[in-house]
Formats: C-alpha cells, sequence, structure tokens
C-alpha cells in the first residue's frame, strides 16, 4: 500500500508515510480535504478518499505498455490484492480508519493529461474506488484493508 495527496487540483501527487483521515473530510493535506480538488466545486460523492489497485497500474503496463509510477495514478492509496470494485456501497477499513465506498474512479481525460496518453482507455472500469471517510485517526503505509463480514 501507498499513500499519496496533492496540496491543490493539478499538483504533483506527493508520496507520503502516513495521513490522518477525518469524518466527513478526506487526508489532512490533500486537495479534496481542503476543496481545492480540481471537481471539488461539483455536486458527487466519494471525493474524500481515492483508491486504486496496483494490480491496475501492472495491466495497464501489461496491456497498454503504458508504465505509470502510483502517485501519477492520482490516487489517494494504492492497494495490493484488494477487489476495490466489490467495495462500492460497503464499509471497509484501512487499519483503524472506517471508510464507506461510494462509487467506482473511472479515469477521465483530466488525469489523462496529468499523467499519460492511453490511460483513460487503459483503466476503464479498473480505474479505482471513491470513498467517504466514516472514523477518524491515521492511516499509514502497511496498514490492513478489509471488509468485515458484519459489514457487507
Amino acid at each position: 500500500m501507498s499513500i499519496h495527496v496533492a496540496p491543490t487540483g493539478g499538483a504533483p501527487m506527493e508520496t507520503i508515510g502516513s495521513a490522518r483521515a477525518v469524518a466527513g473530510r478526506g487526508l489532512e493535506g490533500d486537495r479534496y480535504y481542503k476543496k481545492l480538488g480540481t471537481y471539488s466545486s461539483l455536486p458527487g460523492s466519494g471525493r474524500a478518499v481515492t483508491l486504486i489497485e496496483s494490480e491496475a497500474l501492472e495491466a495497464l503496463q501489461r496491456d497498454y505498455g503504458i508504465n505509470i509510477e502510483a502517485a501519477q495514478a492520482r490516487r489517494n492509496i494504492v492497494t495490493h490484492a484488494v477487489a476495490l470494485n466489490h467495495l462500492v456501497g460497503r464499509e471497509f477499513t484501512v487499519g483503524a480508519i472506517r471508510l464507506r465506498g461510494m462509487r467506482l474512479c473511472e479515469p477521465c481525460a483530466h488525469v489523462e493529461k496529468l499523467a499519460a496518453s492511453g490511460i483513460l482507455r487503459g483503466l476503464i472500469h479498473r480505474g479505482g474506488l471513491r470513498a467517504e471517510v466514516l472514523s477518524s485517526g491515521m492511516i499509514q503505509v502497511g496498514d490492513r484493508i478489509a471488509a468485515s463480514a458484519a459489514m457487507l
């Protein structure tokens, strides 16, 4: 797992070792927490935290020859061995923090412009998950991501 934030919309993502998640807001220091994200002024849920599978980035390289670093995906959390599409509408945890998967995080022309040509097509239906933060606390690299049976 890796964690990434950007101070403003369009700014490069910074890789960090830990972040404070705030219920109803997102990750401290991130553009959407500060309401400075590219889409902050538009209605829509799930902008607090975004996640993407490392396997999706590997498939992007394998299937389309596009190699991007985790931070270039412009998602807050890059996971490993977690089926994010299955978490839409469900609660899950990152370490001790509770989140709710709101909707898929399909790639857009804006992220393609910032990252690499071709990722729009290469990440369709595997661009990650948009989530809301339900409980506040710290997350850090290495935290386990899980949906308990009671939450499903």
